[in-house]
């Protein structure tokens, strides 16, 4: 897991000037939205929302600034994914980091459009990944078929992991299911995640 942690700490190295600013400009007219409209503020979903942007910001800096170290399109399924040792650092890297790298989308996605078909995940989730090779390919970097295939498999595991929680939800006990306890909890995982950086 070397590997991952060592690429989450490049991007977040490269991206916490966009991090930054997109974050101030995310919270202050959200806040002034909330305010003007006379809307109550809560915090674990505001913090999910800020997440999601953050997520946006930094999955466009891996697909368009990180160096490529070969050069040459695949549209080979399975030939890529299966040239890598498991457990390498670039097994880590290149299978296990594009799945990761997409699961936030498929958690997001269907968190905020409220997903309960999995074909409209898939179809989300495998148009962004598509659409992510395309531009690579057309900016100078590789098109790569496996990226798709990974990045679909990491999307749908965010799906459901939705789809668990929301299930796994119903059977909680109400003060678990508390705006203050979710808040609390909010800001626990956020300062958690900014130690762990």
């Amino acid at each position: 897991m070397e590997p991952l942690s060592r690429t989450l700490h490049d991007v977040m190295h490269l991206t916490w000037p966009m991090i930054l600013i997109s974050s101030i400009i995310a919270i202050s007219l959200r806040v002034t939205y909330l305010y003007k409209n006379k809307m109550h503020l809560t915090l674990y979903k505001e913090l999910l929302m800020l997440s999601f942007v953050i997520y946006i910001v930094c999955l466009f800096q891996v697909v368009t600034f990180q160096d490529v170290a070969w050069s040459g399109n695949n549209f080979i399924p399975f030939k890529e994914m299966t040239r890598y040792s498991f457990g390498s650092r670039l097994f880590f890297k290149n299978v296990l980091g594009n799945m990761i790298m997409f699961m936030p989308y498929g958690f997001f996605s269907a968190y905020y459009l409220k997903l309960d078909k999995k074909r409209v995940a898939f179809f989300l989730i495998a148009l962004v990944s598509v659409s992510i090779e395309l531009t690579q390919m057309a900016i100078g970097r590789v098109f790569d078929v496996d990226d798709i295939i990974l990045n679909i498999i990491g999307g749908m595991l965010g799906y459901f992991i939705y789809i668990a929680l929301e299930k796994l939800g119903n059977y909680l006990p109400k003060v678990l299911k508390s705006e203050w306890f979710l808040n609390t909890l909010s800001i626990l995982v956020l300062l958690g995640i900014i130690w762990m950086l």
